[in-house]
């Protein structure tokens, strides 16, 4: 259901402002783990939702922040699309808004790009209370400053976001993931020279000794892909790396200290302690570790 609630949250900024009081800017509440900790009134924005407009011929989809993104999700792909960039929702309550604020990707970001790479235009409230708008509905070279793409991963520090414009791309007529055994040089080799290759690979991890690699395209390209490189076959791929992008994989479980280190394509195997996980085709690298 579509509810504009701008006027609402206006009123809202404008007597915390007015009063110096602060607000805590929330949406599904699934990421309050991630940035600093923050204190202050909520400013709720889950009232104020809806798909604005969704034109599959242009690629381009409109809605309020507050949007599930469950719901967002689910309205590409009864028309044959989807998000590039495979936001994470860390819980049912995800929103349009809290993806776009936190700036995070998915297994896909080494050949799909950022999220940011996708936002076309953003209305926005400030902290004084003013509605503006930045950029659109269309893909063009922008002069000066592009605000629209700053606002992804801003974690709501420029203000708060009311509607998101995002370009949007065809789902795969098939996707296949294949594992293979190797060590972690090994694999961040292949990784590498799989990354370089026109084979249509779409995510590669390391993990537990194999490393999984996930070609898109049509059966008969990944039957030829699977011909030249071998390995297993992931039967339940879609819950593997649904499990790597929400976290859900037994990695990510306990108390110690997770790092995760973003590294050059090419970069070898950094000497931490401990086995990593490796994402975005070696770009992304987890480790469980202590401090120093």
């Amino acid at each position: 259901m579509e509810r504009d609630h701008t006027s609402a949250l206006v009123e809202q900024v404008r007597e915390a402002a007015a009063r110096r009081a602060p607000l805590r800017i929330v949406g599904g509440d699934t990421k309050r783990f991630y940035g600093r900790a923050i204190g202050g009134l909520a400013l709720e924005t889950r009232e104020h939702c809806g798909v604005l407009r969704h034109d599959p011929a242009e690629l381009v989809l409109t809605a309020r922040a507050g949007t599930p993104l469950a719901e967002i999700e689910a309205t590409l792909a009864s028309k044959g699309q989807r998000l590039p960039f495979e936001p994470p929702h860390f819980g049912p309550g995800a929103t349009l808004g809290g993806a776009v604020a936190c700036g995070l990707s998915g297994p896909a970001r080494a050949r799909s790009g950022p999220l940011r790479d996708f936002v076309l235009g953003v209305r926005v409230l400030t902290g004084d209370g003013r509605v503006l708008r930045f950029g659109g509905e269309v893909m063009k070279n922008v002069a000066g400053y592009d605000v629209a793409r700053l606002m992804a991963g801003s974690l709501g520090i420029l203000g708060v976001l009311l509607d998101v414009s995002l370009k949007v791309l065809p789902l795969p007529p098939a996707e296949r993931t294949l594992a293979l055994e190797m060590d972690e040089a090994a694999a961040l080799a292949r990784l590498a020279e799989l990354a370089r290759s026109a084979l249509p690979l779409s995510a590669g991890s390391w993990v537990d000794g194999r490393v999984y690699l996930r070609f898109e395209g049509s059966e008969e390209t990944l039957d030829e892909v699977q011909r030249r490189l071998g390995g297993e076959v992931v039967i339940e791929s879609r819950d593997f790396w649904s499990g790597l992008r929400e976290q859900r994989h037994a990695f990510f479980a306990g108390d110690a200290p997770l790092w995760r280190c973003t590294v050059p394509p090419l970069a070898p195997r950094l000497s931490l302690a401990g086995t990593p996980l490796i994402e975005w085709n070696g770009l992304q690298r987890w480790y469980r570790c202590p401090p120093g």
